[in-house]
Protein backbone atom coordinates (compact mmCIF):
# COMPACT_ATOMS: atom_id res chain seq x y z
CA UNK A 1 0.00 0.00 0.00
CA UNK A 2 1.36 3.63 -0.85
CA UNK A 3 1.46 5.76 1.83
CA UNK A 4 -0.19 9.19 0.98
CA UNK A 5 2.16 12.58 1.41
CA UNK A 6 0.39 15.19 3.43
CA UNK A 7 2.65 17.54 2.73
CA UNK A 8 1.91 17.36 -0.87
CA UNK A 9 -1.29 17.91 -0.40
CA UNK A 10 -1.34 20.62 2.18
CA UNK A 11 0.84 22.58 -0.36
CA UNK A 12 -1.99 22.14 -3.21
CA UNK A 13 -4.62 23.05 -1.17
CA UNK A 14 -2.77 26.03 -0.12
CA UNK A 15 -1.58 27.31 -3.38
CA UNK A 16 -5.57 26.48 -4.85
CA UNK A 17 -7.12 28.88 -2.17
CA UNK A 18 -4.03 31.66 -2.68
CA UNK A 19 -5.40 31.27 -6.48
CA UNK A 20 -9.27 31.58 -5.23
CA UNK A 21 -9.77 35.06 -3.53
CA UNK A 22 -12.22 35.59 -0.88
CA UNK A 23 -14.99 37.10 -3.29
CA UNK A 24 -14.18 34.69 -5.76
CA UNK A 25 -15.02 31.79 -3.38
CA UNK A 26 -18.40 33.92 -1.77
CA UNK A 27 -18.98 33.47 -5.44
CA UNK A 28 -18.49 29.55 -6.01
CA UNK A 29 -20.29 29.51 -2.73
CA UNK A 30 -23.64 31.39 -4.14
CA UNK A 31 -24.24 28.98 -7.24
CA UNK A 32 -23.54 26.02 -4.92
CA UNK A 33 -26.48 27.50 -2.65
CA UNK A 34 -28.52 28.08 -5.58
CA UNK A 35 -27.82 24.29 -6.84
CA UNK A 36 -28.42 22.87 -3.52
CA UNK A 37 -31.62 25.32 -2.96
CA UNK A 38 -33.22 23.95 -6.51
CA UNK A 39 -32.35 20.33 -5.53
CA UNK A 40 -34.03 20.80 -2.04
CA UNK A 41 -36.71 22.43 -3.80
CA UNK A 42 -37.43 19.25 -6.32
CA UNK A 43 -36.87 17.11 -3.03
CA UNK A 44 -39.78 18.91 -1.26
CA UNK A 45 -42.26 19.21 -4.38
CA UNK A 46 -42.12 14.99 -4.80
CA UNK A 47 -42.44 14.31 -0.58
CA UNK A 48 -44.99 16.72 -0.23
CA UNK A 49 -48.58 14.82 0.68
CA UNK A 50 -52.12 16.15 0.23
CA UNK A 51 -54.24 15.92 2.95
CA UNK A 52 -57.49 16.90 2.18
CA UNK A 53 -57.70 15.95 -1.29
CA UNK A 54 -59.05 19.10 -2.23
CA UNK A 55 -59.26 20.69 -5.74
CA UNK A 56 -58.05 24.20 -6.66
CA UNK A 57 -58.38 25.90 -10.07
CA UNK A 58 -55.36 27.90 -9.90
CA UNK A 59 -55.87 29.58 -13.41
CA UNK A 60 -56.84 33.28 -12.45
CA UNK A 61 -54.89 33.62 -8.94
CA UNK A 62 -51.96 35.30 -8.59
CA UNK A 63 -49.28 34.77 -6.79
CA UNK A 64 -50.45 36.85 -3.39
CA UNK A 65 -53.54 34.66 -3.74
CA UNK A 66 -51.80 31.80 -3.51
CA UNK A 67 -49.78 32.53 -0.52
CA UNK A 68 -53.10 33.38 1.26
CA UNK A 69 -53.78 30.16 0.23
CA UNK A 70 -51.14 28.61 1.59
CA UNK A 71 -51.10 30.49 4.71
CA UNK A 72 -54.26 29.66 5.79
CA UNK A 73 -53.47 25.89 5.87
CA UNK A 74 -56.00 24.86 3.38
CA UNK A 75 -53.78 24.99 0.36
CA UNK A 76 -53.84 21.60 -1.70
CA UNK A 77 -50.71 19.73 -2.96
CA UNK A 78 -50.88 21.41 -6.36
CA UNK A 79 -50.88 25.30 -5.03
CA UNK A 80 -48.47 24.88 -2.48
CA UNK A 81 -46.07 23.03 -5.30
CA UNK A 82 -46.75 26.01 -7.40
CA UNK A 83 -45.96 28.55 -4.94
CA UNK A 84 -42.64 26.44 -3.54
CA UNK A 85 -41.51 26.22 -7.06
CA UNK A 86 -41.66 29.65 -8.14
CA UNK A 87 -40.31 31.05 -4.74
CA UNK A 88 -36.94 28.89 -4.99
CA UNK A 89 -36.68 29.92 -9.11
CA UNK A 90 -36.88 33.42 -7.52
CA UNK A 91 -34.08 33.21 -4.72
CA UNK A 92 -32.17 31.01 -7.70
CA UNK A 93 -32.67 33.73 -9.77
CA UNK A 94 -31.82 36.77 -7.45
CA UNK A 95 -28.66 35.35 -6.53
CA UNK A 96 -27.52 34.28 -10.17
CA UNK A 97 -28.55 38.21 -11.33
CA UNK A 98 -26.34 39.66 -8.24
CA UNK A 99 -23.30 37.52 -9.53
CA UNK A 100 -24.11 38.24 -13.17
CA UNK A 101 -23.92 42.06 -12.71
CA UNK A 102 -21.00 42.19 -9.89
CA UNK A 103 -18.45 44.38 -10.88
CA UNK A 104 -15.71 42.31 -8.77
CA UNK A 105 -16.76 38.43 -10.24
CA UNK A 106 -14.63 36.70 -12.56
CA UNK A 107 -15.70 36.61 -15.99
CA UNK A 108 -16.06 32.75 -15.84
CA UNK A 109 -18.32 33.09 -12.98
CA UNK A 110 -20.77 35.80 -14.97
CA UNK A 111 -20.73 33.51 -17.64
CA UNK A 112 -21.90 30.77 -15.65
CA UNK A 113 -24.64 32.79 -13.78
CA UNK A 114 -25.72 33.97 -16.98
CA UNK A 115 -25.74 30.08 -18.80
CA UNK A 116 -27.60 29.11 -15.32
CA UNK A 117 -30.55 31.73 -15.64
CA UNK A 118 -30.99 30.77 -18.99
CA UNK A 119 -30.97 27.14 -18.25
CA UNK A 120 -33.82 27.99 -15.29
CA UNK A 121 -35.67 29.86 -18.48
CA UNK A 122 -35.76 26.94 -20.65
CA UNK A 123 -37.26 24.73 -17.96
CA UNK A 124 -39.45 26.78 -16.71
CA UNK A 125 -41.12 27.32 -20.13
CA UNK A 126 -40.60 23.42 -20.92
CA UNK A 127 -42.86 23.34 -17.34
CA UNK A 128 -45.63 24.94 -18.56
CA UNK A 129 -45.71 23.74 -21.84
CA UNK A 130 -45.74 20.71 -20.71
CA UNK A 131 -48.39 21.08 -17.67
CA UNK A 132 -50.71 22.48 -20.48
CA UNK A 133 -50.49 20.07 -22.39
CA UNK A 134 -51.03 17.17 -20.38
CA UNK A 135 -54.24 19.45 -18.57
CA UNK A 136 -55.68 19.61 -22.47
CA UNK A 137 -55.75 15.82 -22.43
CA UNK A 138 -58.37 15.54 -19.73
CA UNK A 139 -56.29 15.97 -16.09
CA UNK A 140 -57.53 19.02 -13.70
CA UNK A 141 -54.24 19.16 -12.44
CA UNK A 142 -50.54 18.82 -13.28
CA UNK A 143 -47.32 20.23 -11.81
CA UNK A 144 -44.40 19.30 -14.25
CA UNK A 145 -40.68 19.65 -12.52
CA UNK A 146 -37.48 19.36 -15.15
CA UNK A 147 -34.65 18.99 -13.94
CA UNK A 148 -31.60 18.69 -16.87
CA UNK A 149 -32.17 15.29 -18.01
CA UNK A 150 -34.81 14.24 -15.85
CA UNK A 151 -38.17 15.36 -15.30
CA UNK A 152 -41.20 14.48 -12.67
CA UNK A 153 -44.98 15.19 -13.79
CA UNK A 154 -47.55 15.11 -11.20
CA UNK A 155 -50.96 14.23 -11.84
CA UNK A 156 -54.53 14.45 -10.26
CA UNK A 157 -55.60 11.27 -11.09
CA UNK A 158 -56.94 8.44 -8.98
CA UNK A 159 -55.68 5.28 -11.50
CA UNK A 160 -53.50 6.08 -14.87
CA UNK A 161 -54.77 4.20 -17.41
CA UNK A 162 -51.95 2.88 -19.89
CA UNK A 163 -52.56 5.35 -23.14
CA UNK A 164 -52.66 8.08 -20.55
CA UNK A 165 -49.62 7.14 -19.27
CA UNK A 166 -48.47 7.02 -23.12
CA UNK A 167 -49.49 10.28 -23.93
CA UNK A 168 -47.83 12.15 -20.34
CA UNK A 169 -44.28 10.30 -21.46
CA UNK A 170 -44.96 11.41 -25.34
CA UNK A 171 -45.48 15.47 -24.40
CA UNK A 172 -42.42 15.34 -21.71
CA UNK A 173 -40.11 13.86 -24.83
CA UNK A 174 -41.59 16.25 -27.60
CA UNK A 175 -41.50 19.25 -25.14
CA UNK A 176 -38.49 18.49 -23.56
CA UNK A 177 -36.68 15.94 -25.54
CA UNK A 178 -36.37 13.77 -21.99
CA UNK A 179 -36.76 9.99 -22.76
CA UNK A 180 -39.21 7.93 -20.91
CA UNK A 181 -37.03 6.29 -18.47
CA UNK A 182 -36.02 9.74 -17.08
CA UNK A 183 -39.41 10.23 -16.60
CA UNK A 184 -41.48 10.33 -13.32
CA UNK A 185 -44.85 9.93 -13.38
CA UNK A 186 -46.68 10.37 -10.34
CA UNK A 187 -50.26 10.45 -9.21
CA UNK A 188 -51.61 12.56 -6.90
CA UNK A 189 -55.40 11.20 -5.31
CA UNK A 190 -58.36 12.96 -6.74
Amino acid sequence: MKKIDLSRIKEALKRFVAKVSGRNLVIIGCVLLVGAAVLVNWLMLRGMNDSNGASLDLDGLDKSSLENVAASGESDYFAASVLSRQKARDEAMEVLSAVAESPSALQEAKDRALSDMQQIALDMEREANIETLVMSKGFDQCIAVVNGTTASVIVKSNGLLPNEISQIYEIVYEQAGIEPSNVHIIEKGA
